[in-house]
């Protein structure tokens, strides 16, 4: 039997993991709010898939970073779809160098949004949730997060500080019926790794057990498990989806 529709936001849904996890609960008849910041015609473009497919969907344009923008998205998407049940904080930044070149708007950059980013959708998502006695949060962070990584203080730090805000959140929501879990790819097949050398992309696939490259579909599979009813007594969850990577 088919989960209750909900109505889901998507952070940084117009490419790669975010798309992905975007079209799978659009898939799932879940009403999705896809969250963008640049790229307006891809957001477009995964608005159109979800509706050709007999779902409902709807993009909004807001920097995580930005409270006031993301006061303003929540209202929209609340008039639209009603208060948010399923969040799903993937929204991120990279702005990688060692720490010793690393400037302090890089690192304000990514903390701010990758992890206030999460904090402010968390803040503003909850109480609806609340009020409804239901609710996911899914936050995408990274293995980096549990292992760090050369030339990733700044990123490492955002996700790693995701798992402990997911931990915490777990504990003060959990009698409430609203369930909070982090996922933590390994290297997915997006736009990051696509950039990187045929030398870099053989080392790295030495570092993973499974000898390959994650799949954004396959990151979206365990989002849309986390959001679904059967899923209620999952929480305080870091998942990882890195073929071994983090062992």
């Amino acid at each position: 039997m088919p989960d209750t529709p909900r109505s889901a936001l998507v952070t940084g849904a117009s490419r790669g993991i975010g798309r992905a996890i975007a079209l799978r609960l659009g898939a799932a008849g879940h009403r999705v709010v896809v969250n963008y910041n640049s790229h307006p015609e891809d957001a477009d473009e995964v608005v159109t898939t979800i509706r050709k497919q007999g779902g409902t969907a709807t993009a909004i344009k807001a920097n995580v970073a930005a409270r006031t923008e993301l006061e303003s998205m929540f209202k929209v998407a609340e008039d639209a779809h009603g208060p948010i049940e399923i969040l799903v904080n993937n929204a991120g930044i990279i702005r990688d160098t060692l720490l010793i070149r690393m400037k302090d708007e890089d690192w304000e950059a990514v903390l701010d949004t990758n992890l206030k980013g999460t904090y402010y959708c968390c803040k503003l998502a909850v109480p609806g949730m609340l009020k409804k006695r239901w609710g996911r949060i899914i936050s995408v962070s990274s293995v980096v997060g549990l292992r760090g990584n050369v030339g990733q203080a700044n990123y490492s730090a955002s996700k790693g500080a995701i798992h402990s805000l997911t931990y915490s959140l777990a504990k003060e929501l959990a009698t409430r019926n609203i369930t909070v879990n982090a996922i933590a790819p390994g290297y997915v097949e997006t736009a990051t790794v696509d950039v990187l050398s045929p030398q870099l992309k053989e080392k790295i696939l030495t570092w993973v057990p499974a000898g390959r490259f994650g799949t954004p579909d396959e990151v979206a599979a365990a989002a849309d498990f986390l959001a679904r009813e059967e899923a209620r007594y999952i929480t305080g969850v870091v998942l990882r989806v890195d073929g071994g990577m983090a062992i």
